[in-house]
């Protein structure tokens, strides 16, 4: 579990030159050198800039044509937010460190660097055009929510009770400090987050956010009882690519050690529309437990359905956080509106307020 994380010299997009890639890619280039690059935005990520790469190199390398960069972002506040929650380390490390050895659909990774004191970071992915990303607004279909689960599965049953991951400090950060900083944090940013979307979220959110809020520095500082996994953090239809044989998962910058309920709770409220979700809910998280019992994991059904109830509230937290932390822009303004109206909504279908402490 080590990986390259040596200083990176890409503060944003404008450090992508040849240059640097020749030396990012040297192991691979055998003596060759990349001659040029040409740079495109691609994705709606907002604490990163994303970039397509189309290289040429001085001879055949065996090298693909195109890649994908991930990068600081130029935004300030979206670089702050990404130094607050240390998501540039968290994603070069995932690269560096564990996705190897991870039995899920993944872009190979040719590069991954990290750089602490300026909290640069570089990872230089495989690119997998034309696949295209889940809609977040209009939500995906039940099929592929049910793919994405199988991945999910993978995911939690590969790290489940994982002492190896468990001993990561960047990736294991639970903690009663944390868990307090995270809970001030939410309370802090809730009134500004309330004047800006009270307009533009379904009747019912805010009242429901209001009940959970006294709640969630126990929900915060509390596990479910069973053994953490890794976890992904923000799996939603954003951060899949479907039109291959299997779904591949992207943006890692959230990952973690954690309740496994969280991420399947987060994924099915956030990416399904409402009433897909109430009819194929119960089916879906029952696709999720079969998969992971089938690969080894003890859980019983019942521990499964409660840790998923409880866990409806996670959703509500990242969106309130990071709403308010990243760069706003209105496809933003759009997303998390829908996002906390389809999670409260989730909270209130499921009684999940009955389950916290």
């Amino acid at each position: 579990m080590t990986g390259p994380m040596t200083s990176t010299g890409v503060s944003g997009g404008h450090d992508l030159t040849a240059e640097f890639l020749t030396r990012a890619l040297a192991d691979r280039l055998h003596g060759g050198e990349v001659t040029a690059v040409v740079t495109e935005p691609v994705g709606t990520g907002q604490v990163s800039d994303t970039f397509r790469l189309r290289l040429t190199y001085d001879r055949e390398a065996g090298l693909p044509p195109t890649l994908v960069a991930k990068v600081p972002a130029a935004d300030a506040a979206s670089r702050g937010a990404a130094r607050a929650f240390r998501t540039y380390e968290i994603e070069a490390s995932f690269y560096g460190q564990v996705a190897a050895g991870l039995p899920v659909s993944l872009p190979g990774c040719y590069f991954a660097a990290y750089d602490p004191e300026p909290d640069e970071y570089v990872v230089l992915l495989e690119d997998l055009s034309p696949a295209q990303p889940g809609d977040q607004l209009a939500g995906i279909g039940v099929d592929e929510a049910a793919a994405a689960i199988q991945e999910l599965a993978a995911l939690h049953a590969a790290g489940w009770g994982s002492q190896d991951l468990a001993r990561l400090r960047w990736l294991n950060r639970s903690s009663p400090g944390g868990a307090s900083f995270l809970a001030s944090v939410l309370l802090h940013l809730y009134p500004g987050f309330r004047d800006r979307y009270s307009g533009r979220v379904e009747p019912g959110t805010l009242s429901l956010i209001e009940d959970f809020l006294p709640h969630a520095p126990g929900y915060l500082a509390r596990g479910d009882g069973q053994p953490s996994t890794i976890v992904h953090g923000d799996f939603r239809a954003d951060n899949l690519l479907f039109g291959g044989a299997r779904p591949v998962v992207l943006d890692w910058q959230t990952c973690g050690y954690g309740a496994a309920a969280g991420d399947l709770a987060y994924f099915l409220a956030s990416s399904l529309p409402v009433r897909q979700r109430r009819r194929h809910e119960e089916a879906l998280v029952r696709e999720y437990h079969d998969a992971l019992t089938a690969r080894g994991v003890t859980l019983s059904w019942h521990d499964c359905w409660n840790g998923y109830r409880r866990h409806a509230f996670s959703g509500i937290v990242m969106d309130i956080v990071a709403a308010m932390v990243v760069q706003q822009t209105p496809r933003g303004d759009e997303m998390f509106a829908a996002m906390a109206s389809r999670h409260a909504q989730h909270a209130i279908d499921l009684d999940a307020l009955a389950l916290l402490p």
